[in-house]
């Protein structure tokens, strides 16, 4: 196959969410940007196996990238979402405490929450909790209220997303995998295969390839290889609920350190959806990965779920779908922030990677597109 070579601005490899923004966002300032994705659609992996949440900000420690962006990130997707037509539903969100000492926890996370800069966030007892939703259980002890969370359209966002890259001359090119990158003087030189294999330079390389950022890091020579971190996986299941399911709101048990917990949302068409849990994967498993959802897994789900919401039927639970987060800790260590390597942190010219871009990584998408964009300045 005859390899053709040609000079861009920007190269962004991976098209799922956080590519798709920090493409988009370098396109808008004038760059000319290829975007260079190994599968045949964008968004294949970890963009479009979550839950679609617009996240309000609550959870994440103070000072770090993800109370940033997830913040910041949030009232630019309400507004860009807003402006594109595409669906949402402002539905807010009950952080539910079951006991005591759960009730305690909330009081904190809500402190830290306002100084993340949260807005309108209310604590309220289990009372008031059952009176917005009657169908959560009488241990209820407390709840924090998020009216500026909600879900929305994730599909639809991505192709937005995509319609504004191309609008501004930018390029998406499936089916075209990263093989290799070199330095080529204060440029890097990425080899691609695929069906129509290229050499490519550019002044910057975006490394946004989600599962596989850490091995793609690695396939580009330079000194940032000799700090790339360890990646670790944590598998999460969902399940779906048959028949009408009795609430309005997002109903969220007390977050564990490796996910939000098995969390109750209701997609856009009305449909009750519980998850996702966490499995962590054995250390050194990497892509491509096992997207089925084991049925049996439904036994933990009636257990926990059934702390906040009591009537939940027997038989009530269908295997839904599966995603995989990509993580910087190891199992019981605290969530880790969001990494994003320019030049200034790992020395080699004209490289950005971002590792560990798990939730909420879709409700920060164009804040973290923001910030890679003011790195190439």
């Amino acid at each position: 196959m005859h390899e053709s070579g040609f000079e861009t601005d920007i190269i962004v490899i991976g098209a799922g969410v956080i590519g798709l923004a920090c493409a988009r966002a370098l396109a808008l300032k004038g760059f000319e940007v290829i975007l260079l994705e190994a599968e045949a659609q964008i968004a294949a992996h970890t963009s479009s196996r979550n839950s679609e949440v617009i996240h309000a900000g609550l959870y994440y420690a103070e000072g770090s990238l993800k109370a940033r962006f997830c913040v910041e990130g949030r009232r630019a997707l309400t507004n860009y979402l807003d402006a594109r037509g595409v669906t949402r539903n402002p539905c807010g969100k009950l952080v539910v405490a079951t006991n005591d000492e759960e009730a305690e926890a909330l009081a904190a996370l809500k402190a830290r929450a306002d100084r993340n800069g949260v807005e309108a966030l209310r604590l309220i007892s289990g009372t008031e909790a059952r009176a917005l939703e009657p169908a959560l259980s009488q241990d209820i002890r407390a709840a924090l209220h998020s009216p500026v969370s909600g879900i929305f359209d994730s599909h639809a966002y991505f192709l937005a997303l995509q319609g504004d890259l191309e609008d501004a001359g930018g390029h998406v090119v499936l089916a075209s995998p990263v093989e290799h990158g070199r330095q080529a003087g204060a440029r890097i030189c990425l080899k691609t295969g695929g069906d129509s294999p290229a050499e490519i330079t550019a002044r910057w390389v975006i490394n946004a390839a989600g599962h596989r950022a850490v091995e793609m890091a690695a396939r580009i020579e330079g000194p940032h290889t000799v700090t790339l971190p360890e990646m670790r996986f944590v598998k999460g299941s969902y399940f779906t609920v048959s028949g009408k399911t009795p609430f309005s709101r997002l109903i969220y048990p007390m977050p564990t350190t490796a996910s939000l917990g098995l969390h109750l949302t209701i997609d856009l068409g009305g449909r009750g959806k519980l998850g996702p849990d966490a499995e962590w994967l054995p250390a050194g498993m990497v892509p491509p990965f096992d997207y089925r959802v084991d049925p049996g897994r439904a036994e933990r789900f009636y257990a926990s779920v059934r702390r906040y919401w009591p009537s939940l039927p027997d038989g009530a639970l269908m295997p839904d779908y599966a995603g995989i987060r990509p993580k910087l800790v190891n199992e019981g260590e605290p969530s880790g922030d969001f990494r994003i390597d320019g030049p200034g942190e790992h020395g080699t010219p004209g490289l950005i990677n971002l590792f560990g871009i798990e939730s909420p990584g879709l409700t920060s998408s164009l804040a973290i597109a923001e910030h890679v964009a003011e790195l190439t300045r």
